[in-house]
């Protein structure tokens, strides 16, 4: 088994992750090529999720490793951040209050070199539309999984084509019981079938791999 950091993140080998955080630190390692490193045993965690080796569980376990571990970076880690390949403005729709996948969306985003501006959940359609204007991002994620909901999903995407804003981004959608067809009737521009998914596709849609 490699050493490297990107290996134990991999791995989900959460205490040997922390420990070599610390000493790369002690060592004068960049807080950049650590970053990468981490962002790199991430892209792992997603590979073998989406190869099914590795499920839910697994999936938010490395999360909260990668949360945790970029911590330890402090304030070196905020310079890093602002290295951005491109923004996604997230939320959970209107009258859903759903957060874990949605959790997991915003942390493996960010993973990723993506800013995010998590709106929260049950996110009022005027909120997004506020969000996609002073933001510009490049996306939008929408969360959902009530089926219920889907109208006001509809209803978001046709408020920001209102707006005259929909050109300017792609929106993303993903939930548990979201397909297709919920993608083709709400008119989004792609189904992220989960979180993995979402970032190849933004990141395809970029240019960037």
């Amino acid at each position: 088994m490699s050493s490297s950091l990107a290996s134990f993140m991999g791995d989900l080998q959460e205490d040997l992750v922390f420990e070599q955080v610390k000493q790369q630190l002690q060592e004068g390692v960049s807080p950049e090529s650590i970053f990468n490193e981490l962002q790199a045993g991430m892209t792992i965690v997603g590979e073998r999720y989406q190869s099914q080796d590795y499920y839910l569980s697994e999936l938010i376990m490395a999360a909260d490793i990668f949360k945790n571990a970029t911590a330890l970076l402090q304030e070196k880690l905020q310079t890093v951040s602002k290295e951005t390949i491109g923004t996604i403005v997230l939320g959970t729709v209107a009258g859903d209050i759903h957060d874990i996948g949605k959790d997991i969306v915003s942390l493996v985003f960010a993973s990723n070199g993506f800013q995010v501006i998590d709106l929260g959940v049950d996110v009022p359609i005027p909120r997004f539309v506020e969000a996609v204007r002073t933001h510009q991002p490049d996306f939008v994620g929408i969360s959902c999984l009530l089926t219920t909901c889907f109208d006001k999903m509809r209803a978001t995407i046709a408020a920001l084509e209102e707006e005259g804003l929909r050109s300017s981004v792609k929106v993303l959608i993903g939930g548990g019981p979201v397909e297709q067809a919920t993608c083709d009737y709400v008119k989004a521009d792609a189904l992220c079938k989960d979180a993995p998914s979402g970032v190849k596709i933004a990141k395809q849609v970029l240019g960037v791999e």
